[in-house]
């Protein structure tokens, strides 16, 4: 079985081809990714095949993922703030390199898992977020998401393509990058803590998300594949742990064993208040899913990060104890 994941290089992406890589039932996964916020070291030590490469090549793409029984799309151009800086940008990976990745797989007969985002539910009130919820994207990035999602879904029904698009709330874990202006909150909050530096929260840290570790996301992405899971509607994938920004930045310093320095700032244009995801279709496509607790992902994240960064503080950890991967 030939498995090609498009952003395979990327934080998800690189977790996903290791647990692939590592199924009896598949003898080759590609990973697809152009570098642009991946990286190659991600791969390193594993069995994945690395291709450089754009999904608005066309013709490399219909060429790399000929063949393929399936591929998982999570190759995309992330974050809201991104989006608003360069939004034609966001679009064209985001809705057109989509496209592309369905003309590939509609050659190769693939079925297709895609990565959509809770932030297509945008303005919309209601908690929890439910698949029958009407979308209201508030920014560039949320709205290029729901094209993707609907471009997928209506191949499925105009071609017959076999898909499963899934709404990813807030993944955080190990490889996921930090450093730069559009780092996620978790892995941001986690360097900052770990450099001995204050936490910059933006808005009054009083707004919730449905945190979801990456290990938890994989499991469900290799069930979809080697089940071949479809279904004609967007799925949720959140496990309905909805927690405040004050309460993982609480959770990061008990981890750590000392209080941390936060300062806030202004909220950011795009972002959603609260995102709390309902998961009946989820458990009902992936019975039996056996989430990580917001407690144990973020110290496994913690671990990760303080064994891969020149970081000046303890990370509060006893002595001797052993680092968790993924």
């Amino acid at each position: 079985m030939k498995v090609a994941v498009t952003g395979g290089a990327g934080f998800i992406g690189a977790n996903l081809c290791r647990a692939l890589a590592a199924r009896p039932e598949i003898d080759r996964v590609v990973a697809y990714d152009n570098l642009s916020t991946g990286d190659a070291a991600n791969l390193d030590g594993s069995v994945a095949e690395l291709v450089v490469g754009d999904i608005l090549d066309r013709a490399l793409l219909r060429d790399v993922l000929d063949s393929a029984d399936a591929v998982v799309h999570l190759a995309a151009r992330p974050s809201v703030p991104r989006s608003l800086a360069d939004p034609v940008a966001s679009h064209d990976a985001n809705a057109t390199g989509t496209v592309n990745v369905l003309e590939a797989c509609r050659h190769a007969g693939a079925h297709l898992v895609a990565a959509s985002s809770s932030s297509v539910y945008g303005a919309t009130p209601e908690l929890p977020k439910h698949e029958d919820l009407p979308t209201r994207p508030l920014s560039p990035y949320a709205a290029s998401k729901l094209a993707a999602e609907s471009y997928a879904l209506a191949y499925g029904s105009s071609f017959g393509l076999p898909a499963l698009v899934l709404r990813f709330f807030n993944v955080y874990g190990p490889l996921q990058s930090t450093g730069h202006a559009y780092a996620a909150a978790i892995p941001a909050f986690v360097h900052a803590a770990l450099s001995g530096k204050p936490l910059a929260v933006h808005g009054d840290g009083r707004q919730t998300r449905d945190f979801t570790f990456v290990g938890s996301v994989v499991d469900v992405l290799t069930q979809a594949v080697l089940g071949r899971v479809t279904a004609g509607t967007p799925v949720n994938l959140a496990f309905g742990e909805s927690v405040s920004i004050r309460q993982v930045i609480e959770i990061i310093g008990e981890v750590l064993g000392r209080d941390l320095e936060v300062c806030y700032g202004p909220s950011r244009t795009g972002d959603v208040r609260h995102s709390h995801g309902a998961n009946d279709r989820l458990l009902a496509l992936f019975p039996g899913l056996a989430p990580i607790r917001l407690a144990d992902g973020l110290r496994q994240t913690i671990d990760w990060f303080a064994t891969t960064g020149a970081y000046p503080v303890s990370t509060g950890r006893p002595a001797g104890a052993r680092s968790a991967t993924v």
